[in-house]
């Protein structure tokens, strides 16, 4: 779960299906071939699952960036242009 403008950052939730875990990475992405240049979505991560997360998107050639959760702030997350996390890749593992 991404956290709205009125969530703390601390209580996002690993964007990986099924994980409940807190979030500690945020992951920005966008598809080239139906986004424009100023959207992006953004996924959050666990430790466990940033890799998995950013290695799905980059495989789909899919420019992403990977920064600390906390130096994004809240006020990006509800950002326009920004849309809240769909849960990638199926159960957790």
């Amino acid at each position: 779960m991404i956290p709205t403008a009125d969530e703390p950052v601390a209580d996002a939730t690993c964007s990986r299906a099924g994980c409940r875990v807190r979030a500690r990475w945020r992951i920005d992405w966008r598809n080239p071939r139906i986004h424009a240049a100023d959207r992006t979505k953004t996924w959050v991560a666990c430790d466990e699952h940033r890799d998995y997360l950013q290695g799905f998107l980059e495989a789909r050639d899919f420019p992403v960036v990977v920064a600390p959760l906390e130096s994004a702030g809240t006020a990006a997350a509800g950002a326009p242009g920004t849309d809240s996390p769909g849960r990638p890749g199926g159960a957790a593992g």
